[in-house]
């Protein structure tokens, strides 16, 4: 029996599209992205980045980004028009600083656009977990929390930190950074938490993840579950490997998300994924296992 066509792919961005230490998505995984749309198949990223994030991270190519999966499914776009998307209040903000607080070097950050806002926490803590997000954060002139925001935001995070024998502060471990998660999920209602990486968590609406915003472009593409692919590589991609039947983990993926994928690829820092996609824009099978 004929394999049915491919007509959707999704793929996380970090360690999965971008290789670990790189600052943009590789030209041949672009390369690979636009070989597949001249197939006629939609591609873009599924990720906890925020789609005003994804520019830069694309080398500016917005094609590749103009049907996505955006801030773990709160944000979502189909050929550049957005489907759907959440904002956070400051009120609902307050009850996830709230739990965060019973946790040393924890913190909240919420997004206004590509704009981070330190809701609560210190700076260096965010900087050991997330530098990136550190080095554009907005704080009060003294470098402190700016408290709630004033804003509708688009993305937030909790990050934790931890605190070495020699003082240096690194992300917490797994068995912490779950702990966190745990109890933000019993202790916040109206909104989900995951676990992508140590030392941090993302925000969503409850019911909202990978998943449900792939199941929003397949309805709005009109195709069935069978005709999407998806890649990915750690916690928050659990949701999206167990809705797609057709999902792949690179082999640097987390062992549960090695386990939770019905197919397995090479390596991120090999391009796995564009050697994939390559593939089924060739309307070729690249999975045996």
């Amino acid at each position: 029996m004929a394999r049915q066509k491919i007509r959707l792919i999704l793929a996380d961005i970090d360690r999965t599209l971008l290789p670990w230490g790189l600052d943009a998505v590789p030209p041949r995984t672009r390369a690979a992205m636009h070989h597949a749309m001249e197939a006629g198949i939609h591609v873009g990223p599924a990720t906890g980045r925020g789609f005003d994030w994804l520019e830069p991270l694309f080398s500016g190519d917005a094609e590749c980004f103009r049907t996505c999966v955006a801030t773990n499914g709160n944000q979502v776009f189909l050929d550049g028009r957005k489907i759907r998307e959440a904002n956070f209040s400051g009120g609902a903000l307050a009850k996830v600083a709230k739990v965060a607080a019973r946790f040393p070097h924890a913190g909240v950050i919420a997004f206004d656009g590509a704009t981070p806002s330190l809701v609560s926490g210190d700076l260096e803590d965010l900087r050991a977990t997330f530098p990136a997000y550190a080095a554009a954060c907005r704080t009060r002139p003294d470098g402190t929390a700016k408290g709630l925001p004033d804003f509708a935001a688009t993305k937030a995070n909790v990050f934790l930190a931890q605190e070495s024998a020699d003082g240096a502060l690194a992300p917490a471990g797994e068995k912490d950074s779950r702990a966190m998660v745990e109890a933000l999920n019993q202790g916040v209602d109206g909104l989900d938490f995951d676990y992508p990486q140590p030392g941090f968590t993302n925000v969503m609406r409850a019911g909202w993840n990978k998943a449900t915003g792939i199941l929003a472009l397949a309805r709005e593409l009109g195709i069935g579950t069978d005709e999407v692919v998806v890649f990915g590589d750690a916690g928050n991609d659990l949701s999206m490997f167990e809705a797609i039947p057709n999902s792949v983990a690179v082999e640097n993926a987390t062992p549960e998300a090695a386990a939770a994928a019905r197919w397995h690829i090479g390596p991120s820092s090999k391009e796995s994924v564009a050697d994939a996609i390559e593939s089924l824009a060739a309307g070729e099978w690249p999975f045996t296992a």
